[in-house]
């Protein structure tokens, strides 16, 4: 009833009749004037999104739901981080490939456990079944096998897609960027394991987002250790995926979930509480190698040997201070087969791990994984025809999560973060001498200095020297009638307002002197 009598006054929203229209509905069954404009106000939205009066479209100006715009300050910021990172693979040795943003669905189908659900399917297109990538992991092992390749150090930076729950403000959207590294090869155990922790190390430590540590674990030790917990093996999966929820979720309501949700016996959780509550370096590993239960496992035995060697290579990579071997890292995806290993922030102050910390007797607060990866030897086999494997380790840099907080820091920051790259401002003290600016800019261009004019024939000094300190420029080469009759420039630093008269000839490479110093 309420609904027809608000069609009936939006229908009427014309003139002086809306005002009488809407307060006559106030004394009909109790309604009160404050529903009525709600309900009007709702379906003007309506109205204004199906389409106005005069029949055009109004849009609606949003961005799709886990999706986002970013500003040129924002970018500034990205750009700077991605330098970074890939300065950091190319120091390493990576060469870079590039996959399509979709791929067909059978390549995508099975890879992810339980995350499989959140893969973006697409229509019917021309007779083939898509799907939007998830990762670039798969996409990289389809390509090894499509071409096939069998050593290769690699990075790729691209968008992937995922139909989760996207919690903005953390650094979660259905579409971001990822930042992957691998190294594909039959190569001895653990070296190039340890190089992928080095280059973690490296990225985080350069970008100083504050104090980290990186999980490192092996999933034959947790098939082992579910093995020895009795753990059903159709269940190792599915376990392991609601272990993985650990960094989320207290053990107890892990707990909850095995036995309620996966049906599993209270005495094999408990057992399994026992052991991923244990964190520590290569002691721990030398400690479990000795454990009654799990020395029954070969493999869980063959994880732990290759962890002490794991940490004997990154002490001689001087990354042991940060990394900490943890019994509670899962990793919920299915293809990985050997060590896994993740990186999380945490709360600024916190000490490096110490002793008692690996013993678990301190802990330190996660606020945020920024990176994973680990082994997947079988990945590639699944798409030769013939089965073939390519042994595969690879790192992933959470960079939306890291683009989160550099931007948090910029806002606290009083910084200004330079959205360009101008060297400096080709400006002009008097009239009619746009086209001396536009001869001078040209030298300047062709010499590849970075430069930028004002596009009005005779602008105010004041206003260009204005532009200059709020673009964060540099420098300003300034041209009048006297600097052309004695073929000088004028060359103004902005910060210190210093100025100095520069022969023509001399300008270009006073320029790149100064500008290379700041």
């Amino acid at each position: 009833m309420l609904g027809m009598f608000c069609v009936r006054a939006c229908s009427g929203l014309v003139g002086c009749r809306t005002a009488t229209r809407v307060r006559s509905l106030h004394s009909i069954h109790g309604i009160t004037v404050a529903q009525i404009d709600e309900e009007v106000a709702k379906l003007l939205e309506l109205k204004a999104q199906l389409g106005g009066d005069d029949g055009k479209h109004q849009f609606v100006l949003k961005t799709a739901k886990g999706t986002r715009d970013y500003n040129p300050k924002q970018m500034a910021i990205r750009e700077k981080v991605f330098n970074t990172i890939i300065g950091c693979f190319k120091r390493h040795g990576a060469e870079t490939i590039d996959t399509p943003v979709f791929e067909l669905k059978e390549t995508l189908t099975g890879k992810y456990g339980e995350d499989s659900k959140l893969i973006y399917d697409l229509k019917d297109q021309g007779g083939e079944l898509l799907s939007l990538r998830y990762d670039l992991t798969v996409p990289f092992a389809r390509y090894l096998a499509m071409n096939k390749i069998t050593n290769i150090k690699r990075y790729h930076i691209a968008k992937v897609y995922r139909r989760d729950n996207p919690a903005m403000t953390r650094g979660r959207y259905r579409e971001f960027y990822q930042c992957d590294f691998d190294i594909a090869g039959q190569y001895d155990a653990m070296i190039p394991d340890a190089e992928c922790l080095k280059i973690v190390h490296e990225i985080l430590s350069e970008l100083d987002l504050g104090d980290f540590r990186i999980k490192v674990n092996d999933r034959r030790i947790l098939d082992g250790m579910f093995a020895v917990c009795g753990v059903p093996d159709d269940k190792f999966r599915t376990i392991c995926s609601t272990v993985d929820k650990l960094d989320k979720l207290p053990w107890e309501e892990v707990k909850k979930e095995m036995v309620n949700e996966k049906g599993l016996s209270e005495e094999a959780a408990n057992q399994i509480g026992e052991y991923v509550s244990m964190q520590g370096g290569m002691d721990l590993a030398e400690r479990l190698l000795q454990d009654q239960k799990m020395s029954q496992s070969k493999q869980a035995c063959a994880g732990l040997s290759d962890i002490k060697l794991l940490f004997s290579y990154l002490q001689l990579f001087q990354v042991t201070d940060k990394v900490v071997f943890d019994l509670s890292l899962a990793r919920g995806l299915d293809y990985y087969t050997g060590v896994i290993y993740e990186a999380v922030l945490t709360q600024a102050g916190v000490a490096p791990v110490s002793t008692e910390a690996q013993n678990g007797a301190e802990e330190s607060v996660s606020v945020g994984s920024v990176a994973g990866g680990g082994r997947y030897d079988g990945l590639v086999g699944m798409f030769d025809p013939k089965g073939r494997k390519v042994p595969c380790v690879g790192v992933s840099i959470g960079i939306e999560r890291v683009f989160s907080i550099m931007e948090q820091k910029a806002e606290a920051s009083a910084e200004k973060v330079r959205t360009t790259e101008v060297q400096v401002m080709v400006a002009s003290a008097q009239k009619n001498l746009l086209e001396e600016k536009l001869k001078l800019i040209t030298e300047l261009w062709n010499a590849g200095i970075k430069a930028e004019v004002m596009y009005k024939k005779n602008p105010k000094l004041l206003s260009q020297l204005q532009h200059c300190e709020e673009s964060g420029i540099p420098l300003v080469a300034i041209l009048g009638e006297q600097e052309l009759k004695d073929g000088v420039v004028k060359l103004r630093v902005v910060a210190t307002r210093e100025e100095v008269d520069i022969s023509r000839a001399d300008l270009i490479g006073e320029i790149r002197r100064r500008t290379s110093e700041a």
